[in-house]
């Protein structure tokens, strides 16, 4: 395996083959992947793990770190751990005063654990040593140049990754190791890296790199894209602002007054204290930035302003609240009015079902007779009933109903 052996069995090396089974602490790890020929930062807190960890002495014994299937589990068991691991020694250890302990790690050679031996204390794991063949051959030297060549491109694009990474990298001579040290740094989930690590076809392995490795780009291109695009659009708006702020600083020095500037900031302004929906304060600002655009001598510029003056002059926060006293508004119905009592009657059944049902969305009132039968003085009484104010439009005289609907905006 390496220069170092378990300190229980303490085996003479030169009597070992590459296939001999071994007896070896097994630590869980969450969310997290050792690959062989690679260092990581540990941190253990779990009762099992701290036990482990006091049990193995610093860069004496060797341990096997193998990735359990769910993150979430605090106590894994022999089905919540992955069967092919990595077998490491611990480089530096360090004890906390709460008992947890920082560790620095680092991998030697992939390990397939044959069957669990010990739960307790600690996971024991009978595990045999998995080593990757040296092979020499056209593919390869293909996947190797391939592996570096995209490897180069993303230490050059990311932000992650330094150019001494990509020097360590063309330093390595096996494929298998190369896979592993490339697979480490990328950012992949740790059920892809648990795959590479599963991987013991190097070929196989270095395909499925070289297709993360692809996959990395192409989301750092798109990104930088999104980025790109971003900027230029902040940049345009910025410049756009400098200009306008230049061009009143001129017209200041120069004593020119912009009349429509200052009208459309005024608007602007009254748009803001109206007190708008949102779907009319955002229509009403819209057609304020195409006031901006049309000529004052236009004609649409009038029709545009009249139609803001419209919308801006409308009681949108404004409103009255009803009194739907019906005593009330019989005693003014009968002030106001001798007689008319199916008109009367009419008028309060109108106003005791809007008592009773406040979201009734029922006909209006409609009065109908010759001049002078009392129509407009009833539509008084009941608005002093309701306690809303009374507006009158007369529409005597009128033949088109565009005089009432309006032409376009006006």
């Amino acid at each position: 395996m390496s220069d170092h052996q378990s300190s229980s069995q303490k085996p003479d090396k030169s009597e070992q083959s590459p296939d001999e089974r071994l007896i070896l602490p097994v630590l869980p790890l969450r969310d997290a992947v050792l690959f062989p020929h690679t260092v990581m930062p540990l941190l253990v807190g779990r009762k099992r793990s701290i036990r482990l960890i006091s049990a193995v002495r610093e860069e004496k014994d060797i341990i096997a770190l193998v990735t359990q299937k769910d993150p979430a589990t605090n106590e894994p068991g022999e089905k919540d751990i992955y069967r092919v691991g990595t077998a490491c020694i611990i480089a530096k250890k360090l004890e906390m005063p709460d008992k947890s302990a920082k560790l620095i790690v680092q991998g030697l050679n992939r390990v397939k654990i044959r069957s669990i031996t010990a739960v307790r204390p600690y996971f024991k794991a009978e595990v045999v040593e998995v080593h990757d063949p040296h092979v020499e051959s056209v593919t390869v030297e293909a996947l190797t140049e391939n592996i570096l060549a995209q490897f180069q491109k993303l230490v050059n694009e990311s932000r992650y990754l330094s150019e001494e990474m990509y020097i360590a990298s063309v330093n390595i001579k096996e494929l298998g190791q190369l896979c592993d040290f490339v697979a480490f740094h990328m950012k992949i989930s740790t059920t892809e890296a648990q795959e590479l690590l599963e991987m013991f076809d190097v070929e196989k392995r270095a395909s499925k790199v070289i297709e993360y490795l692809n996959r990395e780009l192409q989301v750092l291109e798109l990104s930088s894209k999104i980025q790109s695009q971003a900027k230029s659009e902040i940049e345009k708006s910025q410049r756009e602002y400098f200009l306008r702020q230049q061009l009143k600083a001129i017209q200041g020095e120069l004593g020119e007054t912009d009349e429509k500037s200052r009208e459309i900031e005024d608007l602007y302004s009254q748009i803001a204290e109206a007190g708008m929906p949102p779907e009319a304060k955002e229509a009403a600002q819209k057609e304020v930035e195409r006031l901006s655009m049309v000529p004052p001598a236009a004609a649409e510029y009038s029709v545009i302003r009249t139609y803001l003056d419209w919308l801006i002059g409308l009681p949108w926060s404004k409103s009255t609240k009803d009194s739907l006293d019906l005593r009330r508004a019989q005693r003014i119905l009968d002030e106001d009015h001798y007689d008319l009592a199916q008109v009367k009657e009419r008028v309060l059944e109108f106003l005791a079902v809007r008592s009773l049902k406040k979201d009734l969305k029922s006909p209006i009132l409609c009065f109908v007779g010759p001049p002078g039968v009392g129509k407009t003085s009833l539509g008084k009484s009941i608005a002093r009933s309701m306690n809303r104010k009374f507006a009158r439009a007369s529409l005597g005289g009128m033949r088109d109903e565009a005089e009432i609907r309006g032409h376009r905006r006006t």
